[in-house]
């Protein structure tokens, strides 16, 4: 079977890595909230060794994710696991730190709520959330491709769409995640850094 690849996480994944090497230094293991394809769970397992890397996602999309893991000898990347951020409880996951990139846009607000509730229950203290993905700021649009995205997300499902940079510190901060870094990324994107108090 010919592996699924997506060109915006191929072009993302070395600017999000330099982040990450640094953010993820003392972190053992990273639970991934949405792993889509596993392009993303195998780059950063492979050049983050020192770390145990545990993709997750929907049903539909366990094939995509096995594809890439399974093609990789790698000893610290698990195989994928079943995780709808809506499901309660979820499934049981040893975390000290959560990423997650190009999701909450892609979700109602109802369950970027639950996101963050069960990410925070499973943190422990000083543990980190990197949300990585386009934000608004202020209640605007950062980019007129940004804009452009928005109108194609609520073309396909009028709950989705990208995420007010305010309203998610406000969520964040309600269930005890405190903003450690708002990182400029390329391409109009973001990542955000939390940690659990």
């Amino acid at each position: 079977m010919s592996k699924p690849f997506i060109p915006a996480a191929d072009r993302n994944k070395d600017p999000i890595l330099v982040r990450l090497t640094r953010i993820l230094d003392s972190v053992e293991y990273v639970l991934e909230i949405g792993s889509g394809t596993g392009q993303h769970a195998v780059h950063f397992a492979a050049k983050l060794a020192h770390l145990i890397w545990q993709p997750s996602d929907l049903p539909a999309c366990q094939e995509a994710i096995r594809s890439w893991v399974d093609g990789t000898s790698l000893t610290n990347l698990n195989a994928p696991i079943t995780l709808d951020v809506m499901q309660n409880p979820w499934p049981h996951v040893q975390a000290d730190a959560v990423y997650s990139a190009n999701t909450v846009h892609y979700m109602p607000e109802i369950s970027v709520i639950s996101m963050f509730q069960e990410i925070s229950k499973l943190l422990p203290r000083t543990g980190l959330f990197c949300l990585y993905g386009p934000f608004n700021y202020g209640g605007k649009f950062v980019s007129e491709g940004n804009h452009q995205l928005d109108k194609w997300l609520k073309s396909r499902d009028p709950r989705y769409g990208i995420r007010d940079f305010e309203a998610l510190e406000s969520l964040a901060t309600d269930v005890g995640l405190i903003l450690q870094e708002d990182c400029s990324m390329p391409a109009n994107n973001r990542l955000l850094v939390w940690a659990r108090a």
